[in-house]
């Protein structure tokens, strides 16, 4: 995709950041990431997104301009990455669920640990951040212009290869498909049902 083309709704740039890739350079290494796996949320019309209620000082990155990252705690214990997409003022975002670490494995697994399997060293986006070393810190960094938080291209993928599905763990419109990853990629994680999850409309 052209990464800088995300001023579009999170559910059309989903896909499409599938095969791109995420750099951080740090002090003590480069660490980047393919993204294997994404999730879509719409803002005001999507009752699973922060910004389904408004704009607050938490979800206020969400409303800014697209090609911001928007980092949030989940469950007090992991950060998120999000990807701000859309247009200003109207709240719009692509969880970053998974991804495949092309360079700066040594440094990704000293922050996993050393005995996390490859694969599952950016399989989840708590752990695709720390892998990647981000926390609250990046929260609004722009991954277009930022020297060391950096958005870009990868390998073309093969549209037979991206699938959509529901989106793990939300219990709210959780059997939206805006879930994308790639099939048969060993890095994208597992489908979890939220066991609070009710039907809900489609979108």
């Amino acid at each position: 995709m052209n990464v800088g083309n995300l001023a579009r709704p999170a559910e059309e740039v989903a896909p499409e950041l599938l095969g791109a890739v995420l750099t951080h350079k740090t002090p003590q290494g480069t660490v980047s990431i393919t993204i294997t796996e994404t999730e879509a949320y719409s803002g005001s019309a999507d009752p699973a997104s922060h910004a389904y209620r408004g704009r607050t000082p938490r979800n206020a990155v969400m409303f800014g301009p697209a090609g911001h990252l928007y980092v949030y705690r989940s469950h007090g214990l992991h950060w998120c990455a999000n990807i701000v997409t859309g247009t200003e003022g109207t709240a719009s975002a692509v969880l970053v669920r998974a991804g495949r670490v092309v360079e700066g494995e040594e440094l990704a697994r000293g922050r996993r640990g050393e005995k996390v399997e490859t694969a599952r060293l950016a399989r989840g986006p708590g752990n695709f951040c720390q892998a990647l070393g981000i926390t609250a810190e990046h929260n609004g960094v722009h991954l277009l212009t930022d020297p060391s938080l950096v958005l870009s291209e990868g390998e073309p993928v093969p549209a037979a290869l991206v699938r959509a599905g529901p989106r793990v763990g939300v219990s709210k419109a959780h059997d939206w498909e805006h879930r994308f990853y790639l099939a048969g990629d060993p890095t994208v994680s597992a489908y979890r049902l939220s066991p609070r999850a009710k039907p809900s409309a489609g979108a």
